[in-house]
C-alpha cells in the first residue's frame, strides 16, 4: 500500500479541526469543549484517509 501526501485543502481542514479541538480543550473555545477529543480524532482520521487514498 503506497501512501500519498494529502491535498492542501484536506491538510487545511484537518489542521483547523485539530486546532479547534486543542483550543477547546485549553478553554479558548468553551462551546466546543465537549467535542474537543472528537475534533482532534477527526483531524487524525482525515489525515489518515487523505494519505491512504489518492485524490483526497
Amino acid at each position: 500500500m503506497g501512501l500519498t501526501p494529502p491535498s492542501i485543502s484536506m491538510f487545511f481542514i484537518s489542521t483547523l479541526a485539530g486546532g479547534a479541538g486543542i483550543a477547546a480543550r485549553l478553554g479558548y473555545v468553551p462551546i466546543l469543549a465537549p467535542l474537543a477529543f472528537w475534533l482532534v480524532a477527526l483531524a487524525f482520521v482525515l489525515l489518515w484517509l487523505a494519505s491512504v487514498f489518492r485524490n483526497l
